[in-house]
């Protein structure tokens, strides 16, 4: 069917509309905790859906179906897991977070252990979700490639994807410019409202579209076994069992809401530390009620193509959902659907680009400029962010070679969050650890989770769990060897 004037004109609108309201947040900010977390005057409840907006991007929304459509219900297994790491996260490192004045995560470090362990953890951070963000950023074109291949006849795939991604790119960057953590937030809570709706638009779409009904859907996804969900088995090369799951979902979500600027900058916007607490459990339900209808959307999918076999075989999952919406969905609804998935992709970008800011001026700027003005720092802060969206720019077209894009956005978030998260708990809960220790555990742990995921089976769920605790036993144990220089006390965190 492909779509029509009236889809790319309700596409066309959402873009100017979402960044038209995120550009109402503009005003003149001197500070940095006015442009990096909103005055910390955000409500609980914003937060938390602006979470789920945050770890919710594009390949979510077209690689998630494609998971059920694939295999089943299994990765819920991992979702169980992040409600788990949330309560860890809520109980053992918001309190830290809320002594003194903190902007950034890496502050946290730089009081328990000092500058070098600070800079080593924020750079870590830069890098890898810099890489995890081109990923992420990529998922973009691929629905452009299917949805809007009319609007680039002619170009080339590659030419296509550029302007698909910069198209996203220079929109998402006008409004986190302007607006800063304030607009990222709030366009999150409408962007998570359109994509969820267009969810629905989906489920209702493929429901009346099969013959039959819930029951022909429940019979046939049944019978192959879509809607399985746990595996018991122990297999450390196996994604989505049940160990993996809730113990690498748990130790995963810990080190991502824990220790990565992107989460904990939301985090620090909240009015106080109960807020806080509060709006990240919450958000764990969400994501979990999330996921289980993405993983349904995916099961009904298989119903559908089952009883209407496409024409052509699908050469990856992260296609099926796109090719649905471009060729199944009514118009107008199917130019809304694609603007869901736009949606999360800007939410997704805002969000990385206004950490990835915050980390690089706070934590490298301001220690190498400790005389500089708060406003100069603001508006510098604005010129990174818009370096920061040219290299994510350039980083997502290179991950046009990738894989899966979901698993492989998780796999390398995953290779630093080890060594990350296993620093975090040697600073709350070892009073002996020291810096040099610190380091050594962490350059070992991140060592180790790249021997892991280039040279190894094992499945990337199993990465920050060995990695956490090959950091802290090696951190811990070195600290022994090398304890800290500098007088006792000094730069450490009450435990």
């Amino acid at each position: 069917m492909g779509l029509n004037a009236a889809d790319f004109l309700v596409i066309v609108a959402y873009l100017a509309a979402v960044t038209l309201f995120g550009l109402r947040f503009r005003r003149r900010q001197t500070s940095l905790k006015g442009y990096f977390l909103a005055d910390r005057k955000i409500s609980w409840w914003a937060i938390s859906l602006s979470i789920v907006a945050a770890e919710t991007s594009t390949l979510t929304i077209i690689s998630v179906p494609g998971l059920a459509y694939d295999k089943d219900f299994r990765f819920l297994q991992f979702v169980l897991g992040y409600i788990v790491g949330r309560v860890i996260v809520a109980a053992l490192l918001i309190p830290h977070y809320f002594r003194g004045d903190l902007i950034t995560a890496y502050q946290l470090i730089q009081r328990r252990f000092g500058n070098r362990l600070r800079s080593l953890t924020a750079g870590l951070f830069l890098l890898t979700r810099s890489a995890a963000e081109g990923v992420r950023v990529f998922a973009v074109a691929v629905v452009v490639k299917i949805a809007l291949g009319s609007v680039f006849t002619g170009m080339s795939d590659f030419g296509r994807d550029v302007a698909a991604i910069g198209i996203v790119a220079v929109l998402t960057l006008v409004y986190t410019f302007e607006g800063g953590m304030a607009a990222v937030i709030w366009t999150d809570v409408v962007q998570l409202a359109v994509y969820l709706a267009g969810a629905f638009v989906a489920v209702f779409v493929l429901w009346h579209s099969i013959s039959g009904g819930w029951a022909a859907i429940a019979g046939i996804s049944g019978h192959a076994g879509k809607f399985r969900m746990f595996d018991l088995s122990w297999n450390l090369t196996s994604s989505y069992t049940l160990w993996s799951g809730v113990i690498g979902g748990a130790f995963f979500t810990t080190a991502s809401h824990g220790t990565d600027q992107l989460i904990v900058q939301r985090l620090l916007a909240a009015r106080t530390e109960r807020q806080a607490k509060l709006a990240l459990v919450s958000s764990g339900f969400a994501v979990f009620i999330q996921f289980t209808l993405f993983l349904l959307i995916g099961a009904m999918l298989f119903s559908f193509y089952a009883a209407f076999p496409p024409s052509q075989g699908f050469t990856r999952t992260d296609a099926i959902f796109p090719t649905f919406i471009a060729t199944h969905i009514p118009h107008v609804a199917s130019g809304f659907m694609i603007a869901a998935i736009l949606a999360a992709a800007m939410s997704n970008l805002s969000a990385a680009l206004n950490s990835l800011s915050s980390t690089a001026i706070v934590d490298f700027y301001a220690h190498m400029a400790p005389q500089s003005s708060e406003e100069s720092r603001v508006r510098l802060s604005r010129s990174v962010t818009i370096g920061w969206a040219v290299l994510l720019f350039g980083l997502a077209i290179l991950a046009r070679h990738g894989g899966k894009v979901l698993e492989m956005g998780l796999s390398i978030a995953s290779v630093a969050y080890g060594s990350l998260l296993g620093v975090f708990l040697l600073g709350v809960l070892s009073k002996t650890a020291s810096e040099r220790g610190a380091i050594a555990g962490m350059l070992c742990g991140f060592g180790l989770n790249l021997y892991l995921w280039q040279f190894t089976r094992i499945a990337f769920t199993w990465y920050v769990v060995i990695g956490s605790i090959a950091t802290f036993a090696i951190g811990y144990g070195a600290s022994f060897i090398m304890p800290d220089q500098r007088p006792a006390g000094e730069n450490r965190i009450e435990n």
